[in-house]
């Protein structure tokens, strides 16, 4: 191998480091700065609905400007209103489900256990997933998610400030998250179209923002009205806003460059890493020893679960490559000018 080629594997594989660390302190840090921002012992914006529609309306504005206006990026084509209203739609109504519950759960939880509950997600994705016809029943995924299962329960017993108001925002949460992946898979199975992230964000966004602002019209303007703008920032949220938007711009560099096992670990890195600093920042974190036993073990069932996963998609991409080898032979045959 020379060394223009060796330097430029070096190059290639710093930048790709880069793009990885860049994800992770943007992934945590959102989470941070969303506590921290909603935490009535800090910024003290307790209006989750507020927060997540001014994310989403941004990330609208900015998307069109950054696709249409100054044309930087380019959106996917193949979009129609039958697959927006049919695909588009339900993925915008429960990725809102999801930013609000989450959020939500941030004003009665620790950052540290609404991450332990998330652990949950694979489970609900497999349940949701069975019941779809996405994903078939096996022994090996009962014990998997039985392991998950088992040590969020760990988990939950370690927890000693337990709010069930909190896990019930949280669990909200991991179900808006899940029919929203179950969407997502009927989206490029069934529909045939393929989306990278700032198309997704594209179409999402403003559909997000709408299923939002009905709901925050009735239960958080009100409140807003009454208290007046004391508790508005405008600078914070114009910036936790920015960062919300930067972290999905990362999401595509990082796809872009990497494989789907390296985006898994990095996820399972920014978890753990979330779970310890959180314990660190916010004064209503108390880690205790069964709550990282417990979320040792969940883990543990959530990497068992992404290997099943990337083992089924190569081998279902083999097959795929299989299928075009055979194919390739009649096309051409039949219609050579093709």
């Amino acid at each position: 191998m020379t060394d223009p080629m060796k330097k430029k594997m070096l190059k290639e594989e710093i930048v790709t480091y880069a793009y990885l660390i860049l994800y992770i302190a943007l992934s945590s840090g959102q989470i941070f700065f969303n506590k921290w921002v909603l935490s009535s012992k800090e910024i003290n914006f307790p209006y989750p609905l507020g927060l997540t529609l001014l994310h989403m309306a941004f990330s609208s504005v900015l998307c069109f400007l950054l696709t249409k206006g100054f044309k930087i990026l380019k959106v996917e084509e193949g979009m129609t209103l039958e697959i927006y209203t049919t695909s588009v739609v339900p993925i915008g109504a429960m990725f809102a489900m999801t930013l609000w519950m989450g959020n939500t759960a941030y004003l009665y939880i620790s950052v540290s256990f609404a991450q332990m509950l998330k652990a949950i997600m694979p489970v609900a994705v497999f349940i949701l997933g069975v019941a779809a016809g996405l994903e078939v029943m096996s022994c090996r995924m009962l014990l998997i998610m039985s392991v998950i299962s088992f040590g969020v329960l760990v988990a939950s017993y370690g927890e000693i400030n337990i709010s069930w108001i909190g896990v019930v925002y949280q669990m909200g949460g991991v179900v808006g998250e899940s029919l929203r992946l179950i969407f997502m898979e009927i989206l490029v199975k069934r529909k045939g179209l393929k989306l990278n992230p700032i198309s997704l964000m594209y179409y999402v966004s403003p559909c997000s923002a709408l299923c939002l602002f009905i709901p925050w019209l009735f239960l958080e303007k009100p409140k807003m009205d009454a208290h007046g703008m004391r508790n508005l920032k405008p600078l914070v949220l114009t910036l936790n806003s920015l960062c919300t938007f930067a972290l999905n711009l990362s999401v595509f560099l990082v796809i872009s460059h990497t494989s789907a096992l390296t985006i898994r670990v990095a996820g399972v890195v920014k978890d753990w890493m979330v779970v310890l600093v959180s314990a660190l920042l916010f004064a209503d974190t108390k880690l205790t020893a069964i709550n990282l036993l417990g979320y040792g073990i969940a883990i543990a069932g959530v990497a068992a679960y992404n290997n099943h996963k990337l083992k089924r998609e190569a081998s279902r991409n083999i097959s795929d490559n299989s299928q075009d080898a055979l194919t390739i032979p009649m096309t051409t045959s039949s219609n050579p000018n093709r």
